[in-house]
């Protein structure tokens, strides 16, 4: 590769990277910290608020009417398996459209289940047939599999939640689990696309967490629920706890090179309502970067 080419690319990925870094999404948790937390985000964020299996979904669009009143976009969490009703569905539907919320999370969940739905397809027909006012509906993906659901039931689930949204003539995306691997998000990425799946890819990555509080919020969530957690995400989280420790960067800079190819569009963070140290490392990244 030429040296002019070799600058080509370093511009067009440190431009991707900025592109993703700076309209990151930050995933929160309904906890006590999360105000104290949220008073380090930058005006005007995009906040995706999580289903805590501990609280119920009442406790998200609290949230979602608390950050929306302070400038902020919210996007809701409905972990199917705890919604408790078709009746249920009907009273979301109406708080989304009473809050002017125009864009919603399906996922299936980690909570045991307090109703009739047992995953997110479940969820989503019942939720797509209220016809809500809403705009953009994502999804949950997994590029590194998942413990308990065979990878050929992941790909149709995907193709099949796909399929409802763009019925529905609804925006959507898909936002992945945790993976540290880019070659692994890169394949599996090229793998979708082949098979037909269309939805921008939101990259679900880490914030900046204290490992020490990463722990305390796990069994502040209830050991059942964390034993799960780490089930499906045991990679992830050894990961977030080498002795090398987690930078951000290391896998947005490599991916930022097929991001554009992928429709990677943007990122997810799991901030683990580690927001001002989450915060700093994003406004350095962005200030390396420009």
């Amino acid at each position: 590769m030429g040296s002019n080419q070799k600058a080509n690319n370093s511009r067009g990925g440190k431009s991707t990277q900025l592109r993703l870094i700076d309209g990151m999404t930050y995933e929160l948790i309904p906890l006590k910290n999360v105000y104290e937390q949220a008073e380090f985000l930058p005006q005007a964020s995009t906040i995706s608020i999580t289903c805590s299996p501990a609280k119920n979904i009442e406790a998200t669009l609290e949230l979602c009417e608390n950050f929306l009143s302070k400038g902020h976009e919210t996007i809701p969490h409905f972990a199917a398996r705890m919604v408790e009703s078709e009746e249920h569905v009907t009273r979301i539907v109406k708080r989304i459209e009473a809050l002017g919320i125009k864009t919603v999370f399906i996922i299936g969940g980690d909570a045991d289940q307090r109703g009739p739905f047992t995953d997110a397809p479940g969820l989503l027909n019942s939720f797509l047939d209220k016809n809500p006012k809403i705009e953009t509906v994502g999804i949950g993906s997994y590029p590194d599999g998942h413990p308990s659901i065979p990878e050929a039931a992941l790909a149709e689930s995907l193709i099949r939640k796909q399929e409802m949204i763009y019925e529905s003539n609804l925006n959507g995306y898909m936002a992945t689990q945790m993976c540290f691997e880019a070659e692994t998000i890169s394949g599996w990425l090229e793998n979708c696309r082949k098979s037909g799946v269309t939805l921008p890819c939101h990259l679900g990555l880490p914030g900046v967490v204290d490992m020490k509080k990463l722990i305390n919020i796990s069994l502040r969530l209830g050991v059942g629920v964390s034993t799960r957690y780490l089930k499906k995400n045991r990679k992830s989280v050894l990961k977030l706890l080498s002795a090398r420790g987690y930078n951000p960067n290391k896998l947005i800079v490599p991916i930022s090179n097929h991001a554009d190819e992928l429709d990677i569009a943007g990122i997810h963070c799991f901030t683990f309502n580690a927001v001002e140290s989450t915060t700093n490392w994003r406004t350095k990244a962005i200030n390396r970067l420009i």
